[in-house]
Parts: C-alpha cells; sequence; structure tokens
C-alpha cells in the first residue's frame, strides 16, 4: 500500500487482480459457463423442475468420490494442524451437504429408484474417475 492507499484497500485490489487473474487463465470457459441457458435460469429462479432434478442426480453422484479424495488429502496432510481444518471441511461437506441433496430429492419427488434408474453424464463419470485416480495417486501427473 502507498501512503494514500489504505491496507484494506490494497488487499481488495490485489484480491480482485488475482480473481482477474484466474477468470482470465480459464480463457472463453468462463464465458461459456456464465451465458449458459442451466446458469442464467438457476441464477435468475426459473429452472425447469426436470432439469433441476437431472442437475442434482449427477451432482450428488460426486459426494462419495468427493469424500474419498477429501479423505486421501487428510491423510496425506503434513502436519496435524492441516489434517484438523480437512477433517473439518470433510465433516462440513458429509453433515449438511448430504442432507441437502436428500431434502432436495424429497421437495422434487425423487426417489432412490428414480435416481438409480438414470445414468450418469459423460462429464460424470469422467469428473468421477479423476477424483477416485488423484485420491488414489495423489497426484495430476
Amino acid at each position: 500500500p502507498t501512503a494514500t492507499t489504505s491496507p484494506r484497500k490494497a488487499l481488495v485490489t490485489s484480491m480482485t487482480t488475482f480473481t482477474e487473474k484466474l477468470r482470465d487463465a480459464t480463457g472463453d470457459q468462463w464465458n461459456r459457463v456464465i451465458q449458459h441457458r442451466f446458469t442464467s435460469e438457476l441464477a435468475s429462479g426459473f429452472i425447469s423442475r426436470d432439469v433441476l432434478k437431472r442437475y442434482l442426480i449427477q451432482d450428488h453422484r460426486f459426494l462419495d468420490s468427493f469424500v474419498i479424495l477429501l479423505a486421501s488429502m487428510v491423510a496425506q496432510a503434513h502436519c496435524l494442524e492441516d489434517r484438523v481444518e480437512g477433517c473439518q471441511f470433510l465433516a462440513l461437506i458429509t453433515g449438511k451437504e448430504n442432507t441437502y441433496f436428500e431434502r432436495s430429492f424429497q421437495e422434487l419427488e425423487i426417489d432412490s429408484e428414480q435416481r438409480a434408474a438414470i445414468p450418469n453424464a459423460a462429464v460424470t463419470d469422467r469428473f468421477l474417475e479423476l477424483m477416485q485416480a488423484l485420491a488414489k495417486n495423489g497426484s495430476l501427473g
């Protein structure tokens, strides 16, 4: 910060710069995501129940692999302090996050048989494979 710039303003400016760098690094993918019909409808609050059902079913399928990935990260953490923070995040994900899906399925009248009958989307399979490989190997490479 300069003499005329407060430390808080300097921090906000540097965070904005970092955010912009991340956004720039995504290239056109960022625009495709924020301009996608699903994103627009979700943001407006006017999304088809069928579309929302399919989304939630696919999203819920990530939960188990994500928990495995987080648990492997906790196991590989360098110190207790890092493990504690990882465990706290894991508890958050397996607590209210899981009941969110169950409550949503109940509200949308989606039973477990209906969920099982819908196959994974190709992107769901690829993402599950990635998370499982990361949990097993500990790296992207």
